[in-house]
Formats: C-alpha cells, structure tokens, sequence
C-alpha cells in the first residue's frame, strides 16, 4: 500500500455529498487545536494534504482523500475551540454525527490529541459516541515533542491505562516526524493489509 499516493476526492458539508458508500475509509478527528492538520500531512508526507494554520478550526468540510483503489482518509472538522458561531457549531456537530452513523465504508478512527493536554472533556464527549460503534481506534499523542522524557512516559502510560482496552496508542510528533512509521503501519492494519 503506497500512502504517500493520496489524492483529494471532494469536500463535501452535507451527508448528500458524501462519495459512493463503499471500500474502506479511516477518519481523522481530534480538538481543533491538536494538530491534526499536521499530524495529516507528516503520515502522507504532503506538506499541504490539509491546511495547517495559527488559527484552530481550519478544516470546516469533511474532505476525503483517495489513497489507495478503495481506501479512502477522512479530515473531519475539529471540535471544540474554533471561533465560530453557535449555529456553525450545530452544523458541524451535525455532520460529524450524520457521517459516523451513515458510513458502512468506516473502519476505524485515528484520533489526534495534544499529549500536553491529555484526554478532554470533548474527547471524552467523542469517545462516548465512537466507542459503542465497535470500530478500531488508534489514539495518536501529538506534540510529544514538546515534553520531557518522563512526561512521555507519562502521557503513555496515562492513556494506556485509561484507553488501552480499546485503542493502539502512540507518542507522535508532527513537526518532527517522529511516529509516522508506526502510524502508517497501523493505517495500513486498519485498512486491512499486513
């Protein structure tokens, strides 16, 4: 499976403009201000696969990306932080629903958290709604650059304990490039190729 071969489908802000419901799909979600757009673009070693910015709350479509002949990677819009109004919010929070419980192509999730941050209250909200779906989850600690040796090993095991009977769990860095080999090999596991 060759990752880097990604390529924009469509953006789409209703469940009608969502492509044909078949293949194999992996959604990223994650805080608006995780850094998910970066995590994104370092797996597929883009530099613009999704718009990175200052501001949180960039990605406001669900956009999908052909990766290989039936695989498809979701970008779905971040939660929580983007300056938005409440309406907008609505509306995404729509969408995002609407997508999980539509989409029989789904078959697991990487979900993007700030290690600094640890697990939020809206990751909590998300994990709520997720987990009874029975699909895979890898948990992708971003940012651990940004920590100490020990606060690594913290943020691991930390989420290990809380998530571990669930989800794969990863430190990650997409600034750095630090993760990106495991994070392919578990997309390609997701996808169901060994």
């Amino acid at each position: 499976m060759n990752l880097e071969n990604i390529n924009f489908i469509k953006s789409a802000n209703q469940v009608s403009q969502f492509p044909e419901d078949s293949g194999r799909e992996i959604a990223f979600v994650g805080r608006s201000n995780a850094g998910k757009s970066t995590a994104l673009n370092a797996i597929f070693r883009r530099k613009n696969i999704a718009k990175t910015s200052k501001t949180p709350g960039r990605t406001q479509l669900v956009n999908f990306f052909s990766v290989d002949d039936d695989c498809r990677v979701v970008d779905l819009p971040g939660y929580g932080f983007a300056a938005v109004s409440k309406e907008k919010r609505k509306q995404w929070d729509k969408l995002i629903s609407d997508y999980f419980r539509t989409r029989d192509a789904l078959k697991g999730v990487f979900l993007i958290i700030d290690s600094r941050r640890m697990i939020t209250k809206l990751d909590h909200l998300f994990l709520d709604f997720y987990l009874p779906l029975g699909k895979s989850l890898h948990v992708i600690l971003n940012k651990a650059d940004k920590l100490k040796k020990f606060e690594k090993i913290e943020a691991q095991r930390n989420t290990e304990t809380s998530l571990g009977n669930f989800a794969t769990i990863q430190l990650f860095s997409g600034t750095k490039k630090q993760g990106v080999r495991v994070a392919k090999q578990r997309l390609g596991e997701i996808f169901g190729y060994k």
